[in-house]
């Protein structure tokens, strides 16, 4: 599945809130920082970008992806 190329930080953040345990911890400057507990702690952090560049957003969710145990499509199918 190919990669949203207009999706913003917040946009982001907000479905991994969503969909995906993950809470709202702070922001630092422009990037929000983003934690879950399950399956075990694990933060990232966002940047709150407009558009995020496709290297980062790939990033987030490879990361995202492999902590929660899930394929990278099972992320981008609710994008």
């Amino acid at each position: 599945m190919k990669l949203p190329r207009d999706l913003a930080g917040d946009e982001l953040a907000d479905h991994l809130c969503k969909f995906w345990a993950y809470q709202r911890v702070h922001q630092v400057g422009s990037h929000v920082i983003l934690q879950t507990q399950t399956p075990s702690p694990q933060r990232i952090a966002i940047p709150a970008h407009k558009a995020l560049r496709i290297g980062t957003l790939n990033s987030i969710v490879r990361e995202v992806a492999r902590h929660k145990q899930v394929d990278r499509e099972a992320i981008l199918d609710d994008l």
